[in-house]
């Protein structure tokens, strides 16, 4: 596998601890990444032994702020989900992961801006522990449909949020493909990134989540991993592959052949 793409358990949902180590074993990334609800519930001394076994270096966490609440300028809404961040971000400093990116809350009945000011407040202090630890704290746009979880749906409103929180940026390719503009929001959100997410989309699927392996798809990968190199991205390439495609082919070999693509794609453009 190429050294800088990451096998995401984001394309593993519900596997075990122990499954996701059979199936990096034989993929064989040297860079992961893991999904909070695992760290949080799982020994550290058991992930910490996987990390060793395969000598991973771990990229991003996947964190959902405030799970199943929306938010809210209560203050009293905010104590457990920032108790929980601030626990994982002490767990991705041990793990020595490069950064946490998450989902931010609901809308809920606020305006965009209103829910903006409320999430920044609420995530104040877990940014400046984030920053103490080294751990680089950011947003990812994601789909409209999950308005329930996030206030973020385009990386021109993640870079917005971003700046207003003081926080870095995910680039989902997944989520942001069809923006206009979208090579000028890149090369202003590439010195805020710290992971790039790769899929690809497959015209006429209308369910989510609806991805495809890289290269299946209509995204134009290699430009837009060609603008993010121009912009200056250093980092890794997570794989987020999900959906009834990838269950299909099954998640190892979709998993697989994406990094395959991915691969070939970052050697022609000299990556």
């Amino acid at each position: 596998m190429h050294p800088r793409i990451s096998a995401g358990q984001t394309s593993f949902p519900d596997a075990s601890l122990a499954q996701l180590a059979a199936y990096w074993r034989e993929l064989q990334p040297q860079r992961i990444s893991f999904v909070s609800p695992t760290l949080l519930a799982e020994p550290l001394t058991a992930v910490q032994q996987v990390l060793q076994d395969g000598a991973y270096k771990v990229e991003t966490i996947t964190h959902v702020f405030m799970p199943g609440q929306q938010l809210s300028p209560d203050e009293a809404s905010w104590q457990q989900p920032r108790a929980r961040l601030s626990q994982l971000i002490g767990i991705a400093k041990t793990i020595n992961a490069r950064s946490i990116y998450l989902l931010t809350g609901g809308h809920g009945a606020l305006s965009w801006e209103q829910a903006a000011e409320a999430f920044c407040s609420a995530v104040a202090p877990c940014a400046a522990q984030a920053k103490a630890a080294g751990v680089s704290l950011l947003i990812e746009p994601a789909s409209v449909l999950h308005a329930d979880l996030h206030i973020a749906h385009s990386l021109r409103d993640t870079l917005a949020l971003a700046e207003m929180a003081g926080l870095g940026v995910c680039i989902d390719f997944f989520a942001c493909w069809t923006e206009a503009g979208l090579r000028d929001t890149i090369d202003r959100a590439v010195p805020r990134c710290d992971i790039v997410q790769v899929s690809d989309y497959v015209y006429g699927d209308r369910s989510l989540p609806s991805r495809a392996v890289p290269g299946d798809g209509v995204i134009p990968l290699q430009r837009l991993l060609e603008w993010v190199l121009i912009a200056g991205y250093k980092g890794a390439f997570d794989l987020e592959l999900i959906g009834p495609r990838i269950d299909r082919e099954g998640r190892v070999p979709a998993v697989a052949r994406g990094a395959g693509k991915l691969g070939e794609l970052l050697q022609v453009l000299g990556a």
